[in-house]
């Protein structure tokens, strides 16, 4: 029978997240109970419905409190070699990172009693999105009580912030990474041994949720371009502003509409503005994934402008590429990471080089001016995600691993405290 599984997160509600939350979603579908344990609870303008749904049900620890002081205080009287031994190591692997160092020492007494409240609710095993704190928080929790827990590896938490990521691998039940790309990393990283416990499965989206374009554009029609995601560098949609401004001295008619919110937002308009662009390019601001999914269907291509940043940020594969194909909308992205495992240059869409916005606009021009052979590149984009990405299947290869491995690492943790 399925069993109780905690999901950590670094916030929730996220809207950028929607992978996190559609597989919980699933995980329940599919008979599992999931408690959910986000590091921080927080307000967002725009909430998903899906996520409105979980928020009653969000186990919220506040970082100090005086439970948080007594559940310490008592962890420290118990077993007070193994609450020191942890703050050690807690503090010697994260100190080549202050960033880290500084969160995990915050996160260390919310995760002592957070560890008794997992071990009073009866849960079997934990598993972690991202390879840093959350992954960090459910380390602890096992370190503490034999709890077994997993964790996803996605892109910045193995590529920038690596603190204890060996560690946190090594006593992990089983790693998921969501590319071949990141088991290749990791090995080189920490070593060929993360391979054996490693699996790939991809994030997922239900495709029938998604309204398939059923015929290319028009010839020479206004291209309609979206691109959705956060406005963060790594995101690259500078690239995509200044993609367009070639296609607007080149004479091509069309429209950009990017969907998100974040950091970028002011220098964004502030290029926009420069280059001339404001009737052509919007920013939409963030949007629930409803209103994403109504707009795919009336774009006639979509572009993931993705970069490298100088500190090694990028993307792992973007949801909205799934979405997009889904949508046998045909796509454009830059060649990096895991990318080129959905869009297969000249098969199911084009790739460019990253950072190269005279490339993003020639694969731009490629579409206006054949239309039908990118829309025959999208449906077979569209069918490579209901073979490799969807939801339910993926959901349910990770379930697998869940019935493999939950409890088993408890109940040996206690059998070796009762003989001890």
């Amino acid at each position: 029978m399925p069993g109780k599984i905690a999901y950590v997160m670094s916030r929730f509600p996220h809207l950028p997240e929607t992978f996190i939350l559609r597989e919980m979603s699933e995980l329940e579908r599919q008979g599992w109970t999931v408690a959910l344990y986000p590091l921080v609870l927080q307000t967002q303008p725009v909430v998903h419905a899906e996520a409105a749904r979980w928020l009653p049900e969000v186990h919220h620890v506040p970082f100090a409190s005086g439970a948080v002081l007594a559940g310490n205080g008592r962890a420290f009287w118990q077993h007070p070699t193994t609450y020191l031994h942890l703050w050690g190591q807690t503090i010697a692997g994260n100190v080549s990172d202050p960033n880290m160092l500084l969160r995990a020492c915050a996160l260390f007494p919310k995760a002592v009693q957070v560890a008794a409240q997992m071990q009073a609710e009866g849960i079997n095993h934990i598993h972690a999105h991202y390879a840093t704190h959350p992954a960090f928080f459910a380390w602890l929790i096992h370190q503490l009580t034999g709890i077994s827990y997993s964790l996803t590896v996605h892109a910045h938490d193995i590529f920038v912030r690596t603190a204890m990521l060996e560690a946190k691998l090594r006593s992990a039940s089983f790693i998921v990474a969501i590319s071949d790309y990141n088991v290749a990393h990791l090995s080189r990283v920490v070593g060929p041994w993360v391979q054996e416990k490693t699996a790939v499965i991809h994030c997922g989206i239900t495709p029938e949720l998604y309204q398939p374009r059923s015929a290319p554009a028009m010839s020479c029609q206004p291209l309609e371009i979206i691109n959705i995601g956060s406005l963060q560098p790594y995101k690259g949609q500078a690239f995509l502003v200044q993609a367009c401004a070639l296609l607007k001295q080149a004479g091509i008619p069309f429209r950009c509409r990017i969907i998100g919110g974040g950091e970028e937002q002011s220098n964004l308009l502030a290029l926009i503005k420069q280059l001339d662009l404001q009737e052509q390019v919007q920013l939409l601001g963030p949007l629930p994934q409803e209103e994403v999914a109504a707009l795919l269907p009336t774009a006639t291509c979509y572009v993931q402008p993705s970069v490298i940043t100088p500190s090694g940020k990028m993307e792992g594969i973007p949801v909205s590429l799934m979405e997009a194909l889904a949508c046998a909308v045909p796509v454009v992205a830059t060649e990096l990471s895991g990318v080129p495992e959905l869009v297969q240059d000249g098969q199911t869409g084009y790739l460019v080089p990253p950072a190269n916005a005279g490339a993003l606009a020639q694969a731009l021009q490629d579409i206006y001016e054949s239309p039908e052979a990118a829309f025959a590149m999208a449906v077979a984009g569209r069918e490579l995600v209901l073979k490799a990405f969807h939801l339910q299947q993926n959901v349910a290869e990770l379930a697998s691993l869940f019935k493999q491995y939950a409890g088993k690492e408890s109940l040996a943790f206690q059998t070796q405290l009762v003989t001890s």
